[in-house]
């Protein structure tokens, strides 16, 4: 028996030798050590590894507390632009693939597209007509309340089950969680693991995109986590209340042409009801 399986199989050493451990089989190691006939040691995952793991996922992915229970078996779909929404997030789900290989491991498979829902006419080009019109055009072009982000974190959801890691930011608070780190006075070191986490997750799911207040610092930080991601073809999945003009103008051209020209055909221009507004 080697020393990290004995270090594993020790007994809690306050008292009773069983512990107050969460899986009482594998004493929370995640795996289960057994000897065959032939007194040959083995290790093998505990059945509460994945279960774990899935948490561990669901965690670092930063799901918002109001969105916990999002699934898509609570999404409303009581007009067209919901049942088109909901039909292309679950035709896009279907680019992600799960293999299981003969070596009883798993390879997953990332789909090299965006997906996008996004305003017919956007957030900021409502605020610029004149004061007497706004009301009115924003009635007819509502892209607020309409359930993007209920069905991006359900979708979020479902591929953190299936083993992906997701990451889930919210504009405003991650442009401003990333422009404090610029400035902070440590080399750059929490700038750069904010970056790379935005990188590097297998999924980014970014919540109302261009909402934060325009800035150049911004734009140069939105175009470099877009064109890496561009670059390594990793998927982000992204809602916005502004449209393809607007969107271009907020995170800056060659920002959102490399992230409305990686979606295909995975790109829903959406408005409707303010179901937020209609519960209240």
């Amino acid at each position: 028996m080697n020393k990290s399986s004995e270090k594993l199989k020790q007994p809690d050493e306050r008292g009773d030798g069983k512990g107050d451990y969460e899986c009482p089989q594998c004493k929370d190691t995640e795996f289960i050590f057994y000897r065959d006939e032939r007194g040959y040691e083995f290790v093998r995952p505990c059945e509460c590894r994945e279960r774990k793991a899935w948490k561990r996922r669901f965690k670092q992915a930063l799901i918002p507390d109001e969105f916990v229970h999002a699934n898509f078996e609570n999404f409303k779909r009581v007009n067209e632009y919901q049942q088109s929404m909901y039909q292309m997030t679950i035709d896009y789900l279907g680019e992600f693939s799960v293999i299981k290989q003969e070596d009883g491991t798993t390879k997953k498979i990332l789909s090299d597209k965006n997906l996008g829902l996004i305003a017919v006419v956007g957030e900021q080009r409502l605020r610029e007509l004149p004061a007497g019109e706004r009301a009115e055009a924003k009635r007819q072009h509502n892209n607020f309340g309409v359930g993007k982000t209920h069905l991006q974190i359900a979708l979020a959801k479902r591929l953190i089950k299936d083993g992906f890691n997701v990451l889930v930011v919210s504009d405003v608070a991650f442009m401003d969680e990333l422009i404090q780190a610029k400035m902070m006075n440590d080399e750059g070191e929490t700038l750069n693991r904010l970056l790379h986490s935005a990188i590097h997750a297998d999924v980014l799911v970014w919540d109302d995109i261009g909402k934060a207040k325009w800035s150049e610092a911004k734009e140069a930080l939105y175009y470099k986590i877009i064109n890496e991601r561009y670059r390594k073809q990793k998927p982000i999945v992204f809602n916005s209340n502004e449209d393809r003009g607007t969107l271009s103008e907020k995170i800056g051209y060659a920002a959102a042409s490399r992230l409305l020209g990686q979606c295909g055909s995975y790109l829903l221009e959406v408005e409707g009801e303010d179901f937020r507004l209609k519960g209240a």
